[in-house]
This record gives C-alpha cells, sequence and structure tokens, in this order.
C-alpha cells in the first residue's frame, strides 16, 4: 500500500519503460549533489601549493586537507545504508547536504592548516553520504527496468570531477581567492536542500531494525585505517614504513573482525548476505579490478604532464578533458542498452576500450604527441562510459527494494578502496621507476625550478626527462595488467534484460 505523495513532490512510476519528468527532476537534484562532492575531492588538489604558501606550512602537512576529507568520507559511508532504513533517505540526504555546505562554509574560515583540516573532515562526513544515498533515490525512483539509463546520469559528475576539479579551482583561486573553492558550495548548497525538499518524494523510514553499534565499530574505523595506511604510501615511498603498515594492519583486523560478526548477526552494518546474489558478486569483484586499474592509471598522467612535460595543473586538467568528453558521448547509449540487453555484453566492450587506451601510454616518452595522448584517453572515456556504471546497475538491479540501500552502499565502499589501492600501487611502482636514474630527479625538477634548468647542461635534462618518461610507460604496464583481468569476472555480468525482483513495484512510499 503506498502513501499519497507530498504536494509538489515528484513521484515517478516505476512499472513503465519510459524516463518521465519524475525520474529527471529526481536525477538533477541528486546529481547537483554528487558533483559538489566529486568536485571538492579534485578542485582542492590545484590549491596545495597556495595552502603551502598562505598558512606557512609543508607538503605532507597540506596533504591531509584531501586525505582527511576522503577517510571522512569512507567512514561515513559503512553507516549509510543503516541510517537510509531508519531515518529516511529524503530526511538524510539534506542532512549530509546540511553537513557538507557547513562544513565548506566552515572551510572558507580557516585561520590554520589544522582548521582547515578538521572543517574538510566535517566536508567528508556530509560527502561521502551523498553518492550512495543518491544512487538509493534513484534507483528507487527508475526501478529495475530503467536503472541503467538513470545511472548513466549519476555517472556524469564522477567524470566532471577529476576533469573540471583543476580547472575551477585554478580558475577561482587566480580570479577570486583560495575561499571561494570552498565559497562556492554555499549557494549550490543550499539550492540543493531548498529541490531536494521540493522534488523528492517523502518515505517512510523502517523503525524495526536495531542499530549495530558492534558493527559500526569495527567497520568504520577498520576502513578509515585501513585506507589511511594506503594513503601514506605515497607520502613514505615505502609499503614497509611503519606509518603504512600499523594502521593497515590494524584496519585489516577490524574489518575481518567485522566481516565474522556481520556474518552471524541478524542485521549487520553491511549486509554481506547479498554476497548469495551471484550478479552483486561477480559486480563487486569487476568493480574492484577496474576501479584500482582505472583510478590508478587516473593518478598517473596529471603527474606526467606536470613532472615531464612541465605543464601546470589548470593546463593538465583541460588536457584530460578528451576522457571525459569519451565517456559522455557512450554513457548515455551504455544506459539504454543496459536497460534492454543486460550489463554484460556493454561492460565487456568498455573494459576492451579502457585496456586499448591504456595500451596507448604505455609507449610514453618525453615528447610523445598529444594527439596520441589525447586519442588514447578518448579512447579510454569511451570504455570508461561503458563500464563503470553499468556495473554498479548489474550490482543492484536484481536487488529488491529493501536491499537496494545497503547495496549502494556496499558498491561504493568498494569503489573507494579499490581507487584508494590502485593509486596507491601506481604512486609505489613509479617511485621505484623514477628511482633507478638519479637523471630523472633532476629532469623533472628542471620543470619546476628555472635556476636548475640554467645550472644543469640540457643534454643531463633531457636525459632525465626521458628516464621519467619512460618511468610512467612501465608503470603504465600494472594498470594495463589490472585492466585486462577485469575482462575475466565481467564475463559472468547478466547478459539479459534483467528480470523484475519480487517487490519491485513498491515504490518510494511503501
Amino acid at each position: 500500500m503506498t502513501n499519497p505523495p507530498d504536494s509538489g513532490t515528484a513521484v515517478s512510476d516505476p512499472s513503465t519503460d519510459k524516463l518521465d519528468a519524475a525520474v529527471f527532476k529526481v536525477a538533477g537534484v541528486v546529481v547537483l549533489g554528487a558533483v559538489m562532492s566529486i568536485l571538492d575531492i579534485t578542485v582542492v588538489t590545484v590549491a596545495i601549493p597556495t595552502f603551502m604558501e598562505v598558512f606557512h606550512s609543508s607538503v605532507e602537512v597540506v596533504a591531509w586537507t584531501m586525505t582527511g576529507y576522503t577517510l571522512a568520507l569512507a567512514s561515513v559511508i559503512p553507516l549509510t545504508g543503516w541510517a537510509a532504513d531508519r531515518f529516511g533517505t529524503k530526511r538524510l540526504y539534506i542532512m549530509a547536504l546540511v553537513l557538507f555546505v557547513l562544513g565548506s562554509a566552515l572551510c572558507s574560515t580557516a585561520w590554520n592548516i589544522e582548521s582547515l583540516i578538521a572543517f574538510r573532515v566535517i566536508q567528508g562526513l556530509g560527502g561521502g553520504m551523498l553518492m550512495p544515498l543518491g544512487m538509493t533515490i534513484m534507483t528507487h525512483a527508475a526501478g529495475p527496468q530503467r536503472i541503467g539509463r538513470v545511472m548513466a546520469v549519476l555517472g556524469v559528475p564522477m567524470l566532471l570531477g577529476p576533469i573540471c576539479g583543476p580547472i575551477l579551482g585554478g580558475w577561482l583561486i587566480d580570479a577570486f581567492s583560495w575561499h571561494w573553492i570552498f565559497l562556492i558550495n554555499v549557494p549550490l548548497g543550499i539550492l540543493a536542500v531548498a529541490l531536494a525538499w521540493i522534488v523528492f518524494p517523502s518515505d517512510k523510514p523502517k523503525p524495526s531494525e536495531s542499530f549495530d553499534f558492534l558493527g559500526m565499530l569495527l567497520a568504520s574505523p577498520g576502513l578509515a585505517l585501513f585506507l589511511f595506511g594506503v594513503s601514506s604510501i605515497p607520502e613514505m615511498g615505502t609499503v614497509k614504513s611503519a606509518r603504512v603498515l600499523v594502521p593497515a594492519a590494524i584496519g585489516i583486523i577490524l574489518l575481518t573482525a567485522f566481516v565474522l560478526h556481520a556474518l552471524r548477526t541478524k542485521h549487520p552494518l553491511i549486509d554481506l548476505h547479498l554476497f548469495r546474489n551471484p550478479s552483486l558478486r561477480w559486480a563487486v569483484i569487476t568493480m574492484s579490478l577496474f576501479a584500482t586499474a582505472f583510478f590508478g592509471a587516473g593518478f598517473l598522467l596529471p603527474n606526467y604532464l606536470q613532472q615531464v612535460r612541465g605543464e601546470t595543473a589548470l593546463e593538465a586538467g583541460l588536457l584530460m578533458a578528451p576522457q571525459g568528453i569519451g565517456a559522455m558521448l557512450t554513457m548515455p547509449v551504455a544506459g539504454f542498452l543496459v536497460d534492454k540487453i543486460g550489463p554484460g555484453k556493454i561492460v565487456l566492450f568498455g573494459v576492451s576500450f579502457i585496456t586499448l587506451g591504456l595500451a596507448g601510454f604505455t609507449v610514453l616518452e618525453a615528447d610523445t604527441s598529444y594527439w596520441w595522448i589525447a586519442g588514447a584517453l578518448f579512447v579510454m572515456g569511451l570504455g570508461m562510459g561503458c563500464t563503470m556504471m553499468p556495473v554498479m546497475t548489474a550490482a543492484i538491479q536484481t536487488l529488491t527494494h529493501g536491499q537496494v540501500a545497503r547495496g549502494s552502499t556496499l558498491m561504493n565502499i568498494i569503489n573507494q578502496t579499490a581507487a584508494s589501492i590502485g593509486t596507491a600501487t601506481m604512486s609505489v611502482v613509479l617511485a621505484h621507476q623514477l628511482k633507478e636514474h638519479p637523471e630523472t630527479e633532476v629532469g623533472i625538477a628542471s620543470n619546476f625550478n628555472p635556476e636548475v634548468a640554467q645550472k644543469v647542461p640540457p643534454s643531463v635534462i633531457s636525459q632525465g626527462l626521458d628516464y621519467a618518461a619512460e618511468a610512467f610507460s612501465h608503470t603504465y604496464w600494472v594498470a594495463l595488467a589490472l585492466a585486462a583481468l577485469t575482462l575475466i569476472p565481467a564475463l559472468f555480468l547478466p547478459r539479459s534484460k534483467p528480470k523484475a525482483p519480487v517487490d519491485a513495484a513498491v515504490s518510494v512510499h511503501a
């Protein structure tokens, strides 16, 4: 039995095969929130030199403005599934937006680097809930027959973030001040809160499930500690550092204890029994390998463009645009086809193109044509548009209405963890490759310090940049191998139109 909707709210009919106005309204609000959250992960990268100068701090300390946000984002994700069931997705989404906007406003008032890091954590607590909640709200609004297309819409901010973040951040800092990379979220956030209040249908939470306190004490700190250890690898330059091993080991122990606990308790914080669903199980494995390869590789090219080619962060962001263009071309088509023929064939096509694009970067040199780089990025983008959101769709399209919040929470945890592992893996491999030739340090330094270029012979600089480019190309082989491995679990994803779950007719108001 469904409840009558509130006046002014968008109500969709999940039984129809067409995307109606109600779904587009819900999608628009969700995308606005997701864009703010994902942009804020990347927009700060270009501001790090500014923070070092303004707050008289080191790069290691300033890096915590990014790490603190990411850890807060990751640690709050496990709570989202339970909280959505308990308090309702609409209320929780609005609360997450308010927390994110509050954190953004506070960041703009930071008086030292410590206060900025603390306020970034507040931002991350709100931002971490926006993506899994957005996926849940859109899945409920669209129903299983249309989830592929609405997931394609939600994939837009995931594409825009890495491309537009450095561009937007650089422009705001140059034209105004660093405060505006945070202040810009305030009017956008207020608008998103107002639209969510008007557009999202009211929901009735289920107060029956008890909160898994033990699960929270194991999962959230465990995930945060593990990711802290992994995220420390680039700074420490080795996996053997105590700062890497100790938190990562404690995190693994806590997460292992959580798995044992979750399998025995009736209402766990993260429902591991969802792995009984073969579609979700293969989607998790596919997502793990894909995110490790794709986001790990995403760390490499901006660094190559800046360190080897001497481009600024803003220019590097602009040069990454072909990847986003490629993904924007295929993502809507992939979403439509997933709803018609299932995600399996689409993902295989996408992963094949990503593998082909990565192969183009294994031959990088110090003077590789930007047309070659743009072409490889475009091919990768075509593949990405057919991979990420279709895999998400494969995971949750066969779940029941009551399982969607837990399923999207699980997939976001997998995505966040695998992306962190991929970035750390590539950074360690790259650091090892760069250390093989001492000339690389001189070559890279010449792009950042004009004095080095004046004091060192051009032949030494040229040789150093050649060795540096070779280090990047060798590291891309690791990403290529991981992408190729992704084809194996992708073979087991559903290759037919999804069958509606038992309770697919249940609307958001159920």
